[in-house]
């Protein structure tokens, strides 16, 4: 199949009832699913970039990262349930099954949708936004491979985009 892989998306989303931010990203790479949870590479910038936005500090654990991010009113899941994909390369997902966003809109209401880079984004417009109503604002990718983003730079971004959705859960 050309080095391509079949992956189910292997864990639940993190959000609860308080939760005023989802952010989606495209499928867990191949050690966020070995992991078993979401941003599970050491050079991915996400656990400390939501960390700033939570004014906390870097989690460790599992449990650690749920709090944290619950406690900032902070939701994540995936766009992408089920794909064929070369390792973690997002240019090459193909063959896509979108995650069903429903239950968290219903739990959530009001929350804001972000997503985490452009292939994030991209997917979301073409497989739910229409769904869900209401459109995506897309962050500069946490990945390593986005090099061109230092973790300064991105926590500014990060914090001017969602600073008035945060705002309302006391950050």
């Amino acid at each position: 199949m050309d080095g391509y892989t079949h992956i189910v998306h292997g864990f639940a989303p993190v959000y609860d009832k308080n939760s005023r931010i989802l952010i989606l990203g495209s499928l867990p790479s191949v050690k966020s699913r070995e992991e078993g949870f979401y941003y599970g590479h050491p050079r991915n910038r996400f656990w400390a970039v939501t960390a700033a936005l939570a004014g906390k500090p870097v989690p460790k654990t599992i449990d650690e990262k749920k709090a944290m991010l619950l406690g900032a009113g902070i939701a994540v899941w995936d766009v992408v349930s089920e794909c064929d994909i070369i390792g973690s390369s997002d240019a090459s997902i193909k063959n896509v099954v979108p995650t069903d966003l429903g239950n968290i809109i219903a739990c959530c209401p009001d929350i804001a949708v972000f997503a985490n880079g452009g292939t994030a984004a991209r997917l979301y417009a073409k497989y739910q936004q229409k769904k869900t109503g209401r459109p995506a604002v897309s962050l500069p990718s946490t990945s390593p491979a986005n090099a061109a983003w230092n973790i300064e730079k991105l926590i500014a971004k990060w914090s001017a985009l969602t600073a008035g959705y945060l705002q309302s859960s006391g950050l």
